[in-house]
């Protein structure tokens, strides 16, 4: 299964233009983050769409936090970059002869959905500010 990492990248990027820089380039974001610009621009393009950042184009072009941190959450950067359920249910054909096949998705369906609740939940209950209060000063 492949994975989805925009939604770490995403909070890496705001984590670095709320980490002591009030402004910053896709290029020394990239840096941090030890991927291409291009990735980067891609990925800051949804969270501009959000307006969760502000972004100047250009040549002297830059990048800033649209709100303080403490007034986004992580749920919000979610949210940006259309990160995909933290869980889902296989796709392989039914099995009708089998009840555990016949059942299973629906079952694993409802599991899933709760989970992506508490986790949504708990997003949404933590601040980019915090995240940025627990790195190393």
């Amino acid at each position: 299964m492949p994975v989805n990492n925009q939604f770490s990248i995403a909070v890496h990027l705001m984590t670095g233009l709320g980490y002591g820089t009030s402004e910053a380039t896709s290029a020394s974001l990239a840096k941090s983050v030890n991927t291409s610009p291009s990735f980067v621009r891609r990925v800051l393009a949804k969270l501009s769409k959000a307006n969760l950042i502000c972004t100047r184009m250009g040549k002297t072009g830059s990048t800033s936090l649209a709100r303080d941190p403490k007034d986004i959450s992580l749920l919000d950067i979610y949210r940006a970059v259309d990160a995909p359920k933290a869980l889902t249910i296989h796709d392989y054909p039914v099995q009708m002869s089998c009840p555990v096949s016949c059942g299973i998705k629906s079952t694993m369906d409802k599991v899933f959905d709760r989970s992506q609740q508490a986790l949504e939940e708990s997003l949404a209950a933590t601040s980019l500010a915090e995240v940025i209060d627990g790195l190393p000063k």
